[in-house]
């Protein structure tokens, strides 16, 4: 039987998984360190395989940000490559092509881009790797050596931290783009080689007035993501 501080911590959960949002234009306010502290002193509670705990994030503020775009940025001159520790999906199809494809569409309507406008559509797939503007990047890696599991763990870490910094009125946006330059992110954060990049993630405070961060994605029902059996 539940109780009233049940149902609040229910309601508390619920209003956060339902309002938090990928933010795709931050203002250029700096989290305070205290705060950043703080929203991994809540992630690091993430439940892992045999406690096995296996990320690590290390995360670039200030000058170092700066530096990260500029370095992603010569990376990118030729064209964006995918360059993942992780191997990325092969193709999307049927109701994920629709889903991603619906997401995308969203994206581009609130910014007035129109179909089959490859020039601007590709120039906003670029906006990921200045952290569409975000005075903050973490990045999240995993050991080598756990395998697909310790990616999962860490995926349990990512939504945490995006929770946590959501209830401290913190925007963000994980992002696999990041991901994708696993060799820049190696080099500037002097990485190990036991260490697999698994996604980035931009956080700061949200531009409120951007036309990016005016819609939000839909989710499947009840139906579509279980089967009850008994």
């Amino acid at each position: 039987m539940t109780s009233d501080s049940d149902d609040a911590a229910t309601a508390t959960l619920e209003r956060l998984l339902s309002t938090r949002w990928s933010c795709r234009a931050f203002g250029p306010d700096p989290v305070p360190r205290t705060e950043i502290e703080r929203v991994l002193d809540i992630a690091r509670r993430t439940p892992s395989w045999c406690n096995t705990q296996p990320w690590h994030v290390h995360i670039a503020s200030g000058r170092r940000t700066h530096e990260l775009r500029a370095a992603l940025a010569a990376a990118l001159a030729d064209g964006p490559a995918e360059n993942a520790d992780l191997p990325f999906p092969s193709s999307y199809e049927g109701v994920y092509r629709d889903r991603r494809r619906a997401s995308g569409w969203q994206l581009y309507e609130s910014l007035g881009i129109e179909k089959g406008d490859r020039a601007a559509s590709a120039q906003q797939t670029l906006r990921n790797f200045d952290f569409f503007d975000a005075p903050h990047v973490a990045i999240v890696t995993t050991d080598r050596d756990l395998g697909t599991y310790g990616a999962v763990d860490c995926g349990l870490f990512v939504n945490n931290f995006l929770l946590a910094a959501h209830s401290r009125g913190i925007a963000s946006i994980p992002q696999a783009a990041l991901a994708a330059q696993a060799p820049v992110l190696r080099e500037f954060f002097d990485l190990p080689d036991d260490r697999l990049v698994v996604v980035g993630i931009s956080f700061g405070y949200a531009d409120d007035d951007h036309a990016a961060n005016g819609y939000r994605t839909d989710r499947q029902s009840i139906a579509d993501v279980a089967t009850f059996v008994g």
